[in-house]
């Protein structure tokens, strides 16, 4: 089994990053290691220019997303880790790729019709060709499985599609170049909503910064923040219904069955009857010791740039060499002379 999986570099990250992606890679390293399998974690950095981005700060928003991930578990020499700039073996597979991939496939895909919004004239041509590059992503390293949540099936779909048909025009049927991965569907991630609006997700782009739980925060910080948080004056029920109408209730039980890797309905047997202020208390208590040591060590590695880029720079290099050969195969099955 080798597992291939991939975040974009963004600052200011908070719980709902944690929660959402960064924690499931954690547990992966465990799950594939203990089957005998290989973890490739990348930043993809190469993605970020697919929109407008800050040129200047997109080096330190890749490291700060590498402090993050290790604080929350990746060892770099159980997986391989690192940022697609420095293997450009993904650019290359890409371009290759673009010639297997069809118009009509990448015109479907929802992605891009979402994040080009009315203006889709004025898109890049990366927002639009940027599944061609999650195909050679994943590709690249024969890649047997792919964490998937349910927007990103349909790029799992086309990278399968893409390689299909390139091992139908260019391979012979009994050596095809490329794997077909599978989806791995990891469990359900808790959608966690600002601490201000219990309708809005968490966002580092939101102007308060009481609306978010941020991974750099320190144990007050974040107990201030939880008690602050925005709720109704009813009790907790005894029960999920009794959340239905009540956003900021059920974001805050979220979180908390989230961090306990239990149910909603597991918190409200527990807590059910009781106000807030109870509940605001221990929900305090448990950001602080589960994050508590995720935010010590993240804070100590953001400031260790060096350790940093030398981490990333070593799993470049074994990334490089593992996508030698496909890479190499892909060019000498399209015919070219090298």
């Amino acid at each position: 089994m080798r597992i291939v999986s991939g975040i974009q570099p963004t600052g200011n990250l908070h719980l709902g990053n944690y929660l959402g992606a960064i924690r499931n890679w954690a547990r992966l390293q465990e799950q594939v290691g203990k089957a005998g399998g290989d973890c490739f974690f990348f930043l993809a950095d190469l993605h970020a220019i697919s929109m407008p981005h800050d040129a200047r700060g997109l080096a330190n928003a890749t490291r700060e997303i590498a402090a993050a991930v290790i604080a929350c578990g990746i060892d770099a020499d159980r997986s391989v880790l690192f940022n697609q700039a420095q293997v450009p073996s993904h650019a290359e597979l890409q371009w290759l790729l673009n010639g297997t991939a069809r118009m009509g496939w990448l015109n479907r895909m929802t992605q891009f019709k979402d994040k080009s919004g009315k203006n889709r004239e004025g898109a890049s041509a990366a927002l639009f060709t940027y599944p061609v590059l999650q195909a050679a992503d994943v590709l690249l390293y024969q890649t047997t499985h792919v964490p998937v949540g349910e927007d990103q099936k349909q790029h799992l779909e086309l990278a399968r599609d893409i390689a299909q048909k390139f091992n139908n025009d260019y391979c012979s049927e009994d050596a095809p170049l490329f794997t077909l991965p599978e989806p791995m569907i990891p469990p359900e991630a808790a959608r966690i909503m600002s601490l201000r609006d219990g309708t809005a997700k968490m966002s580092k782009s939101d102007p308060s910064d009481m609306s978010r739980i941020n991974l750099s925060d320190d144990p007050d910080t974040m107990m201030k923040k939880v008690k602050k948080a925005k709720t109704d004056p009813e009790p907790l029920p005894s029960e999920p219904a009794g959340l239905e109408g009540r956003p900021e209730a059920l974001n805050l039980v979220s979180i908390y069955a989230a961090l306990t890797d239990t149910s909603v309905a597991g918190v409200l047997a527990e807590f059910g009857g009781e106000g807030f202020g109870k509940f605001k208390a221990a929900l305090g208590e448990l950001l602080v010791e589960h994050l508590g040591p995720v935010t010590a060590r993240f804070n100590e590695l953001k400031r260790d740039v060096e350790q940093i880029d030398a981490i990333l720079a070593r799993g470049a290099a074994r990334a490089r060499e593992a996508a030698a050969p496909t890479l190499s195969g892909a060019y000498q099955a399209l015919g070219f002379l090298r």
